[in-house]
């Protein structure tokens, strides 16, 4: 079996190789790199599986380098930090990271979180390619209100009658709303049920993926995502 391959972006040369023991011996295949601009270029050399990208890296640093990831590929991000703000936190989701990681940090923790992110990575169908042709009949599970169809089966979103770009998991989240409309989900319902008991991250993930929908779905249609004060989030249908 072909082993998994894991790019570890940090500037610490000492941390970059300890943290490649660490999974060398759980059997992945790792490269380090020292900075973004080598990163962005192993991201296409060596294709890995996951990457594990430090914040704080000479010239590009993570936010930059994550984001210029996130134009192209899917592929998952952990971001590591020495900096536990909230603020970098809901920054580095807002940018495509799947889940962050403070150090310093015990390495079965880290293995832990390499293989959930992985595991998420391998259940989640391609997302589909906006410029494909939009002329095509929804079968399968989909919900449908007016200008919009959200089809859990190919994970597409046509929006007034256009295919839309969006990743797997707000597609998710979408179709888990808009499938029980009027219901109300506290934040930790909905990150139970999407993202599984194993996933490391908190709450603020949740509002990440509804911040990002809002912006891609308008509610001027009778439907909306609706925040309900201290409680959560429901797909209200006027």
């Amino acid at each position: 079996m072909e082993k998994q391959k894991i790019l570890i972006v940090d500037d610490d040369e000492n941390i970059a190789e300890l943290i490649s023991l660490y999974l060398v011996k759980e059997c992945f295949d790792t490269k380090t790199a020292g900075d973004g601009e080598s990163a962005l270029a192993l991201v296409d050399s060596y294709s890995p599986d996951l990457i594990l990208l430090d914040l704080m890296l000479p010239g590009i640093d993570g936010y930059e380098v994550c984001q210029r990831i996130r134009k192209t590929k899917d592929t998952p991000i952990i971001m590591l930090s020495a900096k536990g703000e909230v603020f970098d936190k809901v920054l580095g989701l807002k940018l495509g990271a799947d889940d962050y990681i403070i150090k310093p940090f015990d390495s079965n923790e880290l293995v832990a979180r390499v293989r959930a992110v992985l595991r998420r990575a391998a259940t989640t169908p391609t997302e589909s390619d906006p410029a494909q042709n939009t002329d095509f009949e929804h079968t399968g599970q989909f919900v449908e209100y007016k200008n919009l169809i959200v089809n859990i089966s190919n994970y597409t979103v046509t929006y007034e009658g256009q295919l839309i770009d969006m990743p797997p998991k707000e597609l998710e989240l979408l179709y888990f709303l808009a499938s029980k409309p009027n219901q109300v989900f506290t934040r930790e319902q909905l990150l139970s049920q999407l993202w599984g008991y194993d996933f490391m991250g908190d709450t603020r993930t949740v509002d990440v993926h509804i911040k990002r929908l809002r912006e891609k779905l308008s509610d001027k249609y009778g439907w909306s995502i609706t925040t309900v004060w201290r409680i959560g989030y429901k797909f209200e249908v006027r």
